[in-house]
């Protein structure tokens, strides 16, 4: 696992916005994720332009299509030559291991990882979509067919993270949405944990926007969470 344990998650409708942060924040102590909103504003250049700036990017687009089509999609992001990339794990096995296969034949192979249960969800959200199972097991069981896919990881609560770590092994990549230093609002994640806490459950990376992107001072927060995490390792 890389050693850099944050991700910072750029939110934004316009590169421009992006490019500034990423000037503010160190590829030294952190990775980028770029998501559906900024890909499709400014594309795959912006991807290059951060990563010549000597970022690792995550491509976090939840590829979840039929098995061909996310197979393309991810040898794609494979020759951009992104840090990591990401599936929906409700996909199913045929194209978790058509995504899996693909990239085993590129050159450059990102990280494969799958989504879980979004930690914006809660029971009762999985309830309406007609899934009667408690969120916990779902979340077992879409991480379970994720290893039997042959992906890296998954993306989950890093209130799951110790029985996934405990489950699947240290090997087994757990990337952790929802992180909160215990002084910032919650906003929308239902399922939160603080760093700490997060890297003792057995997360591996934690996905952190507004309390670094909104803070006064985005490097000074940045340093300060991650001197957090350094004293949990």
């Amino acid at each position: 696992m890389n050693n850099k344990r944050i991700i910072v998650p750029l939110d934004f409708p316009e590169a421009s916005q992006a490019i500034a942060l990423g000037k503010q924040l160190s590829p030294e102590l952190c990775h980028l994720k770029v998501g559906k909103e900024l890909f499709t504003a400014a594309g795959s250049a912006l991807v290059e332009e951060l990563q010549n700036a000597g970022y690792q990017i995550f491509l976090d687009l939840k590829y979840h299509d039929i098995p061909n089509t996310v197979a393309k999609a991810c040898q794609s992001a494979a020759r951009l030559g992104v840090w990591m990339v990401n599936v929906h794990a409700s996909g199913g096995e045929a194209m978790m291991t058509a995504a899996r296969e693909a990239i085993d034949q590129c050159d450059h192979q990102p990280l494969l990882i799958a989504v879980t249960v979004l930690t914006s969800m809660s029971q009762d959200d999985l309830t309406q979509i007609g899934i009667n199972r408690p969120l916990e097991d779902q979340v077992m069981h879409l991480a379970t067919l994720t290893k039997q896919s042959g992906l890296d990881g998954v993306v989950c609560s890093a209130r799951e993270a110790q029985i996934l770590n405990q489950q699947f092994g240290s090997d087994f990549c757990l990337v952790t949405p929802g992180i909160r230093p215990a002084t910032a609002n919650t906003d929308d994640q239902k399922r939160v944990m603080t760093p700490g806490e997060a890297i003792k459950a057995g997360s591996h990376y934690l996905v952190i926007g507004r309390p670094i992107t909104q803070a006064s001072d985005p490097i000074a927060a940045l340093e300060s969470i991650h001197a957090e995490i350094n004293s949990c390792l």
